[in-house]
């Protein structure tokens, strides 16, 4: 019998792992289709996925201290679809699912306890299938651990998975011949980048848990009730979208700095005075680890945060390159790599003391954004296979911002996925402020220019 490779979680992995317990973390995709899913070949296409990308076959297994963990990566794919029949009264299955995903949590406890297979840990890869007969309509939802799936993970497994079903389900994912996952972010840093002076560390730890408590957040609805992920959709046509990104271009910058720029005008609109905003940009840091990777699945995603002021009266590009900016100097600094230990501690502290954030919120910023936004124009191969519609984000409602924006431009058209906690923010307070959104990036799109 071949025993299962064994593997330490990283620092950052591992602060997920203690993410994920209270709710933030779980990664989700929904695909609507209007046709029945082919289960077998669902399942043999999820199975060559398995066996090309260890880390989807692998599980979390806690250690006696329940503090630190390890990927138990199995010799062979062992996923089962789940089936589920929708009520009849859903009225828009891709959205309602993705929330569903969002707060199914398995990984609640992960202390051993709880673990329905304690020697082995807990799997950190699940698919559903939903039926809704009656209208013709299948929603798919893949849902995993963040520990092993960031964004760019989620982006390769969708479009491996959908060449998958197209060829039959046995070709079309990349063979990696690895029994084990892959190293962590930390095993892979550029020699040196990573280091500073234990005394620099503790300065630069000082520094932002005091700059923490000067940030201003969105107005909190219910600070009492119980937790759970919601969803906003922001989305622009074509046209709009194609004057947005040439207004970025124009600025010399990336649509993330418009993105954050929109948000704070719309957080910050009914404000007379001068209020600062922290804002979590997210960078991919596959190609600048010590041996670049392209499309190893795992998490390799690193984050920056920034403090930007808000005064009232301020533009959209005058705001966007002020904001991005920041990030690029933060960036250029190695910050993504020198300040990684700093804010995963942080996050715990936040995590196992909640009374140190804002009426114990665990809000860290008002809001997180992705540098790259993904591109993708496989509409039209998506709709050969079945795919109708579909949409991707990860849970917050444990420790993060008020608002997580998933952007993707497909087929020439930004979609957004914004994903908050509720009931600490309400869904008409998150309605009001991604329409005002939309309004800025519209309106501002039109007068690049000026």
């Amino acid at each position: 019998m071949v025993e299962p490779k064994s593997r330490t979680v990283g620092d950052s992995e591992r602060s997920w792992c203690r993410a994920v317990r209270g709710g933030t973390g779980i990664a989700v995709l929904t695909l609507r289709t209007s046709t029945a899913p082919d289960i077998p070949r669902l399942q043999t296409s999820l199975h060559t996925l398995q066996t090309s990308h260890p880390i989807l076959r692998s599980r979390l297994h806690p250690h006696a201290n329940a503090t630190a963990f390890s990927f138990l990566t199995s010799p062979t794919p062992f996923l089962k679809i789940a089936s589920h029949t929708l009520p009849a009264n859903v009225t828009d299955p891709l959205n309602q699912i993705l929330e569903l995903e969002l707060n199914r949590n398995t990984w609640h406890d992960s202390s051993g306890a709880g673990l329905i297979q304690r020697d082995v840990g807990d799997d950190v890869f699940f698919v559903s299938v939903y039926a809704l007969p009656n209208k013709s309509c299948w929603v798919v939802a893949l849902r995993l651990h963040v520990s092993a799936c960031d964004r760019t993970t989620a982006v390769l497994l969708l479009r491996e998975l959908l060449v998958l079903m197209e060829e039959g389900g046995g070709a079309g994912a990349k063979s990696n011949n690895k029994e084990e996952a892959s190293l962590a972010i930390e095993d892979l840093m550029p020699r040196g980048k990573g280091k500073k002076p234990v005394w620099t560390r503790g300065l630069d730890m000082l520094g932002y848990s005091l700059n923490s408590l000067r940030l201003t957040n969105l107005k909190f609805v219910d600070t009492k009730t119980a937790r759970f992920s919601q969803v906003v959709r922001l989305q622009l046509n074509q046209n709009d979208t194609k004057e947005l990104l040439a207004g970025c271009k124009w600025s010399g910058i990336k649509l993330c700095g418009a993105l954050i720029a929109a948000g704070l005008m719309a957080a910050h609109c009914s404000k007379r005075s001068s209020r600062k905003y922290g804002v979590v940009t997210l960078t991919d840091c596959r190609s600048s680890l010590e041996s670049p990777l392209f499309d190893n699945f795992g998490f390799y995603h690193s984050a920056i945060l920034n403090s930007h002021e808000m005064r009232g009266g301020e533009t959209l590009w005058e705001l966007a390159k002020r904001t991005y900016e920041a990030f690029a100097n933060s960036k250029k600094r190695n910050k993504h790599f020198s300040d990684m230990a700093e804010l995963n501690f942080l996050m715990c502290k936040a995590i196992e003391n909640p009374g140190l954030t804002p009426s114990s919120s665990l809000r860290t910023s008002v809001m997180s954004v992705f540098e790259d936004t993904v591109v993708d124009n496989g509409g039209k191969k998506q709709r050969e296979v079945g795919v109708e519609d579909y949409m991707g984000c990860a849970s917050v409602h444990g420790v993060g911002p008020s608002v997580a924006i998933f952007d993707t431009i497909r087929d020439g058209s930004l979609d957004c996925v914004c994903v908050y906690p509720a009931p600490l923010h309400s869904r008409e307070q998150m309605q009001e402020l991604v329409g005002k959104m939309k309004g800025i990036l519209v309106e501002g799109a039109k007068t690049y220019k000026e």
